[in-house]
């Protein structure tokens, strides 16, 4: 079972942002690769200090996780906390090291030999999901468009960094000499530049690809919600690591079924000689239909449970349930012969409304559906 994010860091779950930073940062110098060379250990403890922190440090991922565990960042390299390699973490929290290893801040991580690490831009598209797929997970096919290096692309080391990816300045101010280092001008920070561009290659000899991406999507997902695909963005030029695929879900709604977290609702109408004299009728779930029974004289706005008919939890805590609504279809026009029919029984015991403890009213209903 995976480690929980907090005990991780240490940190309780109404840690404050400057608290949950803070144990990161201590926990990232301990393990810190230049302070333990060659200790898989503590290279693990860093990398597992790293997934956590990206998460919490996150306001929107930090909410998905309280409400989903490390469900919600499974599949496809994670949505937001899986996957990650040194150069990840360098790339997005170098800052919290300060001056501590490197010999400075980091914009796009740093390498063996404190060479900077440039990263490529992450690419974002939606994907959209019927209700079925979101039922029962669904691994999806996905075209994209991303720059890669082009064949036959050589790089040089910048002249201006002497391959560093980074610039040193020396100012003198009130306080004495500070130094401070920054992304190279020249190279951007990738400690190369290009020395052989062949044709149709832009100024960093990349090239659009079009490339065929499988994205396992787990079952469960919400609205909204989003996949990280590790390394399917566009590459960075020279030694740099590639950026991500992000994937946006967007559920389709569907014809009959309406969703409501992990419970689907499915409204029923029955006829009126249905109603009193019972019968049993077809529905729509997520795994196909379904023949239910109604019992005789059911009573409008009564709710059938279908126990696990529902929508996978995206936590793990099983499925939710298939709720059908009873609706009673009352004719609007009849024929003389059935009209004296009702006009005989507007006085026969039978037909006269007694309701029982176990007919409950509206709000009853609806205070048990978010029991």
């Amino acid at each position: 079972m995976k480690e929980d994010f907090y005990d991780i860091l240490g940190v309780s779950k109404d840690a404050s942002a400057a608290e949950i930073k803070k144990a990161y940062r201590k926990m990232a110098l301990r393990y810190h690769p230049d302070k333990n060379p060659d200790d898989k250990e503590a290279e693990e403890k860093f990398k597992k200090a790293a997934e956590a922190y990206e998460v919490l440090s996150d306001a929107d991922k930090k909410a998905r996780y309280d409400q989903f565990g490390h469900q919600a960042f499974e599949g496809a390299g994670g949505f937001g906390g899986g996957g990650m390699n040194m150069d990840d973490i360098f790339s997005q929290f170098g800052d919290i090291f300060g001056g501590a290893f490197g010999g400075g801040g980091f914009g796009g991580g740093f390498g063996s030999g404190g060479r900077r690490v440039v990263k490529g831009s992450n690419l974002r598209i939606r994907v959209k999901l019927t209700l079925e797929d979101v039922a029962n997970g669904v691994e999806k096919k996905i075209k994209v468009k991303r720059k890669v290096q082009a064949e036959g692309v050589t790089y040089k080391t910048c002249s201006t960094c002497n391959g560093q990816g980074q610039v040193t300045r020396v100012t003198n101010t009130i306080l004495g000499r500070m130094q401070t280092a920054s992304a190279c001008p020249t190279c951007g920070g990738a400690g190369q530049s290009i020395d052989k561009r062949p044709d149709g290659s832009d100024a960093q000899g990349l090239i659009s690809k079009e490339e065929t991406v499988s994205v396992k999507i787990p079952a469960g997902v919400v609205d909204g919600m989003q996949l990280k695909v590790t390394g399917k963005g566009n590459s960075a030029p020279g030694n740099g690591i590639a950026g991500d695929l992000l994937v946006a879900i967007q559920e389709e709604n569907h014809e009959t079924l309406k969703r409501e977290g992990d419970n689907l609702h499915y409204d029923l109408y029955v006829s009126l000689p249905d109603a009193v004299l019972g019968s049993s009728m077809e529905i729509d779930t997520v795994s196909g239909k379904v023949r239910i029974k109604i019992e005789p004289g059911v009573q409008s706005g009564k709710i059938l449970r279908l126990r696990g008919k529902g929508i996978t939890s995206i936590n793990g805590y099983g499925k939710g349930d298939l709720l059908v609504h009873v609706n009673v279809w009352t004719p609007k026009t009849l024929n003389k012969k059935q009209k004296e029919f009702f006009e005989t029984m507007r006085e026969d015991e039978h037909f006269q409304p007694k309701p029982e403890s176990s007919d409950k009213s509206f709000f009853e209903k609806v205070k048990d559906m978010f029991s």
